[in-house]
C-alpha cells in the first residue's frame, strides 16, 4: 500500500507516456492521465497505491501549492486582491451552502452530512485549475484570477471543513468559538507561512550555492505546511504564503540569480510529477467507485455544485461592475466553467470519520464530481477560452505539460 520507489518509476514513466500521448492527440494532459489510471488499476500488474488523505496533504498538496504560488507576482495580484478574496470566501460559502440544501432537498441527506460535502467541493482545486490553464496558455490577469482565486478558496474550505466535522460529530458551536477557530487557522497559517519563509531567506542570504537554495525552498515548501498543520492552523494559507513571499522578495528575496533559475525549474518539475502521481491515482482509484449505485446522487451533486459556483461567480462579480476592478462578462463565464474540483476534495473526504452519515455514498459523489470536471469541464475549457477571445481561434496550445 506504500509509495515506494518502484511503483514511482512505474507511475512516472506512465506519466512520461501519456504527455506525449496527449500532445500528439491534442487532449488535455490530466484528462489522459486519468484515463490512464482507470486503465492502469484493470491490469492485474497494477501497482497498489492507495490514494489517501495524508498521501494528497503530506505529499502532494505543498509541492503544487508552493509552485503556483512562487509564480504568483504580488504587484499584479495586489490590484485584484478584493476581488479574489472575496470570491474565496463569500463565493465558497455560497457554493457550500446551494450544494447543500440541493442535496438536503432532492436527496434527503441529513444537514450534516450535506453541509460536509457542500464545503468540501465548493472550493475549486488549484491542481486541476493550474494545469489546465497552464496546457492552454492562458495569461494576463484572467490567469491570474482563476489561479489565485483557487489557491486561496483552498484555505477557506479546509478552514470551513473543520468545522462541518464538528457540527457533524454533533459539538455545540458557539458562534464565537467558531469565529475563534477560524481566526485561529487563517492567521496561524498565515503567521506559519511567513515565518518559516523568513526563515529560509535569511539562510538563503548566506550561500550563492544553488542547490542548497532548492533545498531551502522545499523546506520552505513542506516545512510550512507541516507546521501549521501541526498546530491545527491551515497549511494550504501556511504553503501559499511562503510561495508568495519566496516568490516576490527579491525576487526570490536574496536568492542568487543563478539560483533563481535553478529554483524556477526545479519546482516546474516538482509539480509536473505530483500532478502527474495525483491524476493517475484519481483514476486509478475513481475506478473502484460504485457509481452506478450513487447515479441520482452524482447527477443531483453536479448540479447544485454548478449552479452553486454560478451564484457565486456572477453575483460576485456583479458587486464589483462599477468599479476598477471590473471583471468582464466573459471572463466571468471563464471563471464560472473554470472552477474545477481536484485533489484537495477528494483529500478531504477521504480522510471523513467512519461515523460521518452517508460517509461512502459522500466519497463516491465526490468523485463524480471531479469526474465531471476532468472529462466535461476540461475537455471545453479550452474551446470556451478560444470563444471570448483569450487564445487564438486557429491555434492550439502550444505549452507541454507542465510548462
Amino acid at each position: 500500500m506504500d509509495l515506494s520507489i518502484e511503483k514511482i518509476e512505474v507511475l512516472l514513466l506512465v506519466a512520461a507516456v501519456v504527455a506525449m500521448v496527449a500532445r500528439r492527440f491534442r487532449i488535455p494532459y490530466s484528462v489522459g492521465l486519468v484515463l490512464a489510471g482507470i486503465s492502469l488499476a484493470l491490469l492485474p500488474f497494477a501497482p497498489n497505491v492507495e490514494l489517501t488523505k495524508n498521501l494528497i496533504f503530506q505529499a502532494f498538496l505543498p509541492p503544487l501549492i508552493f509552485e503556483a504560488a512562487l509564480c504568483l507576482r504580488w504587484k499584479e495580484l495586489r490590484q485584484d486582491l478584493p476581488v479574489i478574496l472575496f470570491l474565496a470566501t463569500v463565493g465558497v460559502l455560497v457554493s457550500a451552502a446551494v450544494t447543500a440544501w440541493g442535496l438536503h432537498t432532492f436527496i434527503g441527506w441529513r444537514w450534516p452530512s450535506a453541509w460536509l460535502f457542500g464545503v468540501l467541493i465548493a472550493a475549486t482545486d488549484p491542481v486541476a485549475v493550474t494545469a489546465t490553464f497552464r496546457e492552454a496558455g492562458v495569461q494576463g490577469r484572467l490567469r491570474l484570477l482563476v489561479e489565485a482565486e483557487s489557491l486561496f478558496n483552498d484555505g477557506t474550505a479546509a478552514v470551513a471543513f473543520g468545522v462541518a466535522i464538528a457540527f457533524a460529530a454533533g459539538q455545540a458551536l458557539a458562534p464565537s468559538h467558531v469565529a475563534a477557530e477560524l481566526g485561529l487557522a487563517i492567521a496561524g497559517g498565515i503567521a506559519g507561512g511567513a515565518a518559516v519563509a523568513g526563515c529560509v531567506l535569511l539562510l538563503a542570504g548566506q550561500t550563492d550555492d544553488h542547490l542548497v537554495e532548492i533545498t531551502l525552498t522545499t523546506v520552505a515548501a513542506y516545512g510550512s505546511f507541516l507546521l501549521a498543520e501541526h498546530f491545527h492552523a491551515s497549511g494550504v494559507l501556511a504553503t501559499l504564503t511562503a510561495g508568495v513571499m519566496l516568490g516576490n522578495l527579491g525576487p526570490l528575496g536574496k536568492i542568487s540569480s543563478k539560483g533563481r533559475e535553478a529554483v524556477e525549474a526545479f519546482w516546474e518539475y516538482a509539480a509536473f510529477v505530483a500532478n502527474s502521481l495525483v491524476f493517475l491515482l484519481i483514476g486509478m482509484r475513481g475506478e473502484r467507485q460504485n457509481f452506478a449505485g450513487a447515479w441520482h446522487a452524482a447527477i443531483i451533486a453536479i448540479l447544485f455544485v454548478t449552479l452553486g459556483r454560478m451564484l457565486a461567480i456572477y453575483p460576485g462579480c456583479f458587486l464589483f461592475s462599477r468599479s476598477r476592478l471590473r471583471v468582464g462578462i466573459l471572463h466571468q463565464h471563464i471563471l464560472f466553467w473554470g472552477g474545477l474540483r481536484g485533489a484537495l476534495a477528494l483529500a478531504l473526504v477521504l480522510g471523513l470519520p467512519t461515523e460521518v452519515p452517508h460517509r461512502e455514498e459522500i466519497i463516491t459523489v465526490s468523485f463524480a464530481v471531479v469526474a465531471f470536471s476532468v472529462f466535461v469541464q476540461s475537455l471545453t475549457i479550452t474551446p470556451l477560452l478560444r470563444w471570448v477571445g483569450e487564445l487564438p481561434a486557429t491555434e492550439l496550445p502550444s505549452r507541454e505539460p507542465g510548462s
